[in-house]
C-alpha cells in the first residue's frame, strides 16, 4: 500500500504540474491573441507574426508573454514590434486605426 506521506507529496506534485499548465495555457492564449492582432494590423501570415513577436522580445529582452500582452492590450503596436518589423524586411500595412479627410 502506499503510505500516507507518499500520496501527500503526490498531490502537492500533481497541483503544482497543474498550476504550471494553467499557466503555460494563458500564456499561450495571449501569444495567439498578439499574433491575429499582427497578423491582422499587418496583413501578415500568423507564422510570420509569431517569428516578428519572438524576435522582437528576444531583441528587447522581454518574455514573449509580456511583450504579447502589451500588443493586445495597447491601441498601437509596440515600438519592439515595429523596430522588427523595419529590419529589412518589408510587410504591407498597418492599416489605419481611422480614415481621416483632410
Amino acid at each position: 500500500m502506499i503510505e500516507e506521506a507518499g500520496l501527500e507529496q503526490l498531490v502537492v506534485e500533481l497541483q503544482t504540474k497543474n498550476a504550471q499548465l494553467e499557466t503555460a495555457l494563458a500564456s499561450r492564449i495571449v501569444i495567439e491573441q498578439a499574433k491575429g492582432v499582427l497578423a491582422e494590423r499587418y496583413r501578415i501570415d500568423f507564422d510570420r507574426a509569431f517569428t516578428v513577436l519572438r524576435g522582437a522580445a528576444r531583441t528587447n529582452r522581454m518574455k514573449i508573454h509580456d511583450l504579447a500582452q502589451l500588443v493586445v492590450t495597447s491601441p498601437r503596436t509596440p515600438t519592439a514590434i515595429e523596430l522588427e518589423l523595419a529590419r529589412g524586411r518589408v510587410v504591407k500595412g498597418p492599416f489605419p486605426a481611422s480614415v481621416s479627410s483632410s
